[in-house]
């Protein structure tokens, strides 16, 4: 006899005689199995052990993101926050069902893939196969696979027109959710950058290896040419390579007698210590590159300045502000290094960006509690510090973010930063984009700063 709702009586009918059959069977006769899942939450079931082992993945890589910085103590209490953390999210995915156990698999899995393609890759292509890489690639692994399960049971979980709509909000939160936690995880957990093969040899000029001391016990390698005018200049490279890519603008420097100093950043080169993408660890390094040169018999007392490009511009302003041995400062390619630098988005995209300083908060918070470094000020309120003391600006005319940055520089100071738009050049290109005008330029600046008479 068929339901009226069209239910499937043979199935039942199947069961009920199951259970006659093993209520009247033989004595020592096996009962047959049961028709149909009877597991408990969590089940049995091998496709829902999957999320469980994945989520495995995801916890060892999040454990040591967050067990690298401060004290062993402070390291093994995040550590035990991680494990309990993960051991309460398994409890949670074995425990619920549909819509909810899935929501939960996505966010786990959104913070696994944020730690692999923060650590993983990025270690993967500099590294190879180093103890962090094998973590970040096991919880990028688990990350994809929280992310896959868990999206496709909230797909599942909504009417079938609503689905697209589902589908575009879980590709929004990915990209979310790698702009504000995968980019602070790159940022605070960069593989080291290979010297390179040239030195100033190279270049035509006498140099000295040279080692330095920051005021954390960080051990800075470096290169340091003679200065023949009685000026010396800290040069600081950007971030991901080292003082061999700044060998031609010490070439230029050189040229008109400054002493100039290249040095490895921390964590880079041969330097020590652990580097830090957006430049968090600048000022340390700066000032003890600026000690280094105070000391130096052949510079005279205030007549030291700093040129940095991209993460070594940024980094050099922030000194410049913090030690007032800086005469002057040359910074290409400097935008950014706390979410207020960008504090000029809303004025020039309007919705958009406000949306992204937002965003930007968000990403830049995230950081501060992944390094032991202490976020600087922004990059305007430096430039002001630094004050009468003067800074060139230099940004890439094809890049809209450094022209707009500049400007917002600039007008937070009262005439001591100069701003020029290079036209055609990329971000820190400006010297192979215009080679004779970049010459011109920061040697009259240099010039007039670094005068014998001191600043």
């Amino acid at each position: 006899m068929e339901s009226p709702e069209g239910a499937e009586v043979p199935v039942a009918h199947e069961v009920e005689t199951q259970r006659y059959s093993d209520h009247h069977r033989a004595p020592g006769t096996a009962a047959r199995p049961e028709i149909g899942p009877r597991a408990g939450p969590g089940g049995g079931r091998p496709g829902r052990r999957v999320p469980e082992v994945a989520l495995l993945g995801v916890a060892a890589g999040v454990a040591v993101v967050v067990g690298r910085d401060g004290t062993p103590a402070w390291q093994v209490a995040r550590t035990a926050v991680v494990a309990l953390l993960a051991a309460a999210t398994w409890r949670w995915i074995r425990r619920a069902t549909g819509a909810s156990r899935a929501g939960i698999e996505l966010a786990a899995g959104l913070v696994g893939t944020a730690v692999g393609v923060g650590i993983g890759l990025p270690h993967l292509a500099k590294a190879g196969l180093h103890p962090l890489t094998v973590a970040g690639l096991v919880s990028l692994g688990g990350g994809l696979a929280l992310v896959l399960t868990g999206g496709h049971g909230l797909v599942r979980s909504v009417r079938s027109w609503l689905r697209p709509i589902v589908v575009a909000a879980l590709a929004i939160a990915t990209a979310v959710c790698l702009l504000t936690l995968g980019q602070p995880i790159a940022a605070t957990n960069v593989p080291r950058t290979a010297i390179g093969t040239t030195t100033p040899a190279d270049r035509g000029l006498s140099f000295e290896e040279v080692h330095l001391e920051t005021s954390d016990g960080v051990a800075l390698s470096g290169w340091y040419v003679p200065s023949a005018n009685g000026a010396a200049i800290a040069l600081l490279h950007g971030a991901g390579s080292t003082r061999s890519s700044v060998l031609d603008h010490a070439a230029v420097l050189a040229a008109h007698g400054y002493g100039v100093l290249l040095f490895d950043a921390r964590g880079h080169g041969r330097s020590g210590g652990r580097a830090m993408d957006f430049g968090w660890y600048g000022d340390e390094d700066a000032t003890a590159a600026v000690s280094f040169l105070a000391g130096r018999p052949d510079v005279d007392d205030g007549r030291i300045a700093l040129v940095g490009l991209s993460m070594g511009g940024e980094e050099a302003i922030g000194a410049g502000a913090a030690d007032p041995r800086v005469c002057a400062v040359v910074a290409e390619g400097a935008t950014n290094r706390v979410a207020a630098d960008k504090a000029w988005l809303s004025d020039e995209l309007g919705w958009r960006g406000r949306l992204q300083e937002q965003i930007d908060s968000i990403t830049y918070g995230v950081t501060d509690l992944l390094t032991a470094a202490d976020p600087p000020r922004t990059l305007r309120e430096s430039a002001r510090a630094m004050a009468p003391r003067p800074v060139l600006l230099v940004a890439a005319g094809d890049v809209a973010d450094e022209r707009h940055a500049g400007q917002y520089i600039q007008a937070g100071s009262s005439g001591s930063v100069e701003l020029w738009i290079a036209p055609g050049a990329d971000h820190a290109a400006a010297l192979e984009a215009l080679p004779e005008e970049w010459d011109r330029r920061v040697a009259a600046f240099l010039g007039r700063a670094l005068d014998p008479e001191g600043c």
